[in-house]
């Protein structure tokens, strides 16, 4: 009983980071700007991972392999965050300024 139990949590958790990537990917398709992207793509990244290996490791049972995830998964959830901030880090000091015009514009009409 427990193994169906965490047979249907697994795939719960895996279904749920699948759908975080195919909102984020839609994200970053959509999002006005640089920042905004980026900002899409660091969220995605990150929950996304999480949830896929949470799932993945649900999956292998207590073994190698579940280690062997969860050591890439703390490597790729300390690595990611520092990336994107490095990217727009380097964005800014390029030139690449935020644009506030877009976050005004679309408020306005919904100021309260």
């Amino acid at each position: 009983m427990i193994d169906i139990g965490l047979d249907i949590l697994s795939w719960i958790l895996l279904t749920l980071g699948g759908a975080c990537v195919l909102i984020g990917g839609i994200g970053g398709l959509r999002l006005p700007n640089f920042y905004t992207r980026i900002h899409a793509a660091s969220l995605t990244d990150t929950m996304a991972t999480l949830l896929i290996f949470a799932g993945m490791m649900l999956q292998a049972g207590l073994s190698l392999p579940t280690l062997k995830l969860l050591a890439i998964m703390l490597f790729l959830l300390l690595t990611g965050p520092t990336a994107t901030y490095a990217l727009a880090n380097a964005a800014l000091l390029s030139g690449l300024k935020p644009d506030a015009e877009t976050v005004t514009d679309n408020d306005k009409g919904h100021a309260g």
